[in-house]
């Protein structure tokens, strides 16, 4: 007789489930509102935030090391050529203004790294 081995498997993981069951785990499809969603849903509604804050720091620290190797005066004239531009450019020009923590990183790296 001829006995297929994944019937095996099959019926060793219902086997497993059985006894979780009947040790009183539960079971509850992705996707499904359970026992567990109101611990869940904070969590899962929050994962974008730490990359959306680590892309923020990124284009931050990367407008101040811009602003420190070209200088100021470089960066404010290619900043307002870049507003004086069509199309999307003025959205990149108040993307790259240079704000406050621009330039607090700009003048942190005057300090560590002068010319």
């Amino acid at each position: 007789m001829w006995v297929d081995p994944n019937l095996n498997e099959f019926y060793t993981r219902v086997s497993r489930i059985e006894k979780a069951h009947a040790k009183g785990y539960g079971f509850e499809a992705r996707g499904t509102l359970g026992r567990k969603a109101s611990s869940r849903m904070g969590a899962r509604s929050l994962k974008f935030i730490k990359p959306l804050v680590l892309a923020l720091a990124i284009g931050v620290g990367l407008k101040g090391v811009i602003h420190y190797y070209i200088g100021a005066q470089t960066y404010e004239s290619r900043v307002s050529a870049l507003a004086a531009g069509t199309g999307v450019d003025p959205v990149g020009a108040w993307l790259m203004h240079a704000d406050p923590v621009t330039l607090a990183i700009s003048s942190q790296l005057q300090t560590w790294l002068p010319r």
